[in-house]
């Protein structure tokens, strides 16, 4: 029984203080009272997993060896620390298992923030380049629109009618008398029939250039106008790709965080089960205790998902 003791508690020792208690609570009554520390901190490294299960497994060899020796007070010994070290068993298999499980949720956690933060920057690029595409479209509008507008401009210099005055009756039978004048040697008479003439063209001329000035600048405006409405038309359609872009992403980013539910929800209902199956009583010897590979499968896809 010593020697299969001290076979067992070596690979336990180095795992705590608590299992320190229980492995010298347990030791048998015999001479060998004293533990070699040079090979406990060699075996320091073993599973403390594989040494709490063959030291309970040594305690039961020993507790029944006991009840056929008719030690029952050896027999009770054995069974206290017994129950203390399968105590101290199941404590760390729960503390195992929630580390485990902890460590599981940080990750989905992390992997979404990770998918998050992707989904923005990629959505923030996307729109400004779409900001950059509308703003030169916008700019090369605008320039098209001043090219025409000189060129409209110069057309309607050009063709615009009437082109030259058309002068009045009362006008020209002033030039006509001036002309007469001039033929009949009247001179003085013709000199102020001119003058009258003169000022009566200029005043013409002047009316003349107004109402056609009048009549460019109206088409001109016109012109203008049309323009107008092309670049709000444009402008309608970028701000329209706007709120498209805008819905698109909070659609995306609403399915997101329906996915990072799920996968919280699924793996919580995973995690529970894995917990109620650890706290029911072990009949026979159990394979360690890890946590179940489905939750790894679903932050696996989550992590998939991000990508």
């Amino acid at each position: 029984w010593a020697r299969l003791w001290r076979g067992t508690a070596w690979r336990l020792y180095a795992q705590g203080p608590a299992a320190r208690a229980i492995i010298e609570d347990s030791r048998p009554p015999t001479p060998m009272a004293a533990m070699d520390a040079q090979l406990a901190a060699q075996l320091g490294d073993m599973s403390g997993e594989s040494a709490v299960k063959d030291l309970i497994e040594v305690l039961e060899k020993h507790c029944a060896d006991c009840e056929r020796s008719q030690k029952y007070e050896e027999a009770g010994i054995t069974r206290a620390r017994l129950e203390q070290l399968r105590q101290y068993d199941a404590e760390r298999r729960r503390e195992v298992l929630r580390q485990q499980q902890l460590q599981e949720r940080v990750s989905v956690e992390q992997a979404h923030v990770e998918e998050l933060q992707e989904f923005n920057d990629a959505w923030d690029r996307k729109c400004a380049e779409a900001e950059a595409h509308s703003a030169a479209l916008q700019s090369t509008l605008a320039a098209r629109h001043r090219q025409d507008q000189e060129a409209n401009f110069e057309k309607l210099q050009r063709e615009t009618e009437p082109r030259n005055p058309r002068w009045s009756r009362d006008l020209l039978n002033m030039r006509k008398v001036q002309e007469m004048l001039a033929k009949q040697k009247k001179y003085t008479e013709a000199e102020r029939t001119k003058k009258e003439a003169d000022m009566l063209e200029e005043q013409e001329r002047a009316a003349w250039k107004a109402k056609r000035e009048t009549k460019i600048q109206a088409m001109q405006e016109q012109f203008m106008h049309k323009q107008q409405l092309e670049m709000e038309g444009l402008r309608k359609r970028i701000q329209s790709g706007r709120e498209e872009y805008k819905y698109t992403r909070k659609v995306e980013l609403d399915r997101l965080a329906q996915r990072f539910q799920n996968v919280t929800a699924q793996l919580e209902t995973q995690q529970r089960i894995i917990q109620q199956r650890a706290e029911r009583p072990q009949v026979a010897a159990a394979p360690p205790m890890t946590s179940v590979s489905r939750p790894r499968s679903a932050l696996t896809r989550m992590a998939v998902a991000a990508r």
